[in-house]
């Protein structure tokens, strides 16, 4: 799906008590979804399956967060983040993931392992949108797309120093 794709501009939402599943290998092609994923993103199993996971990429997701993200779970430790996502349709849908990577019976990682859920509305626009806009204004005035990454981690590393948490502290402390 290419990141120019037609944006609705209309949200979708699943239920509370659903969780949205999906696997991945090492690379980030899926390798499970849950019907609950095919029906949000409105991608058949087929589409799916061995797809990028970034099939599902909004284009209003800052970078910086994926790249925390991955180098996280790729060291082999586990996150939680706000995520938005795309429908094939066009339509966004937010949710509140956590990622972790999967192991063999050796020790070694396999892939990657994402339930997502229903966030609070309130702390995604309250929070998470405003942040993410600004994250993202900030990356798209770097010279290449590599370096306005990079602004968008230091500027939310330097958030995070100012709340003198860690960004798993931060999200947590959005849900007292």
């Amino acid at each position: 799906m290419a990141q120019d794709q037609h944006l609705t501009g209309r949200e979708r939402f699943f239920p509370e008590e659903d969780v949205i599943v999906t696997k991945t290998d090492r690379s980030g092609k899926i390798t499970y979804a849950n019907d609950i994923f095919l029906s949000i993103s409105s991608l058949t199993e087929r589409q799916a399956l061995g797809a990028p996971h970034s099939i599902i990429r909004h284009p209003h997701m800052p970078g910086c967060v994926f790249r925390l993200l991955w180098d996280t779970v790729q060291s082999g430790g586990e996150i939680f983040a706000y995520v938005l996502n795309r429908a094939t349709t066009g339509d966004h849908y937010w949710v509140f993931a956590h990622v972790t990577p999967t192991y063999d019976g050796s020790g070694t990682v396999t892939g990657y392992h994402s339930s997502r859920r229903v966030p609070d509305p309130g702390i995604v626009a309250g929070t998470i949108a405003p942040l993410y806009r600004e994250l993202l204004e900030i990356e798209r005035q770097g010279a290449t797309r590599a370096k306005g990454i990079e602004a968008g981690l230091g500027r939310l590393d330097a958030m995070l120093k100012d709340r003198g948490l860690d960004y798993e502290r931060f999200v947590f402390s959005l849900q007292a």
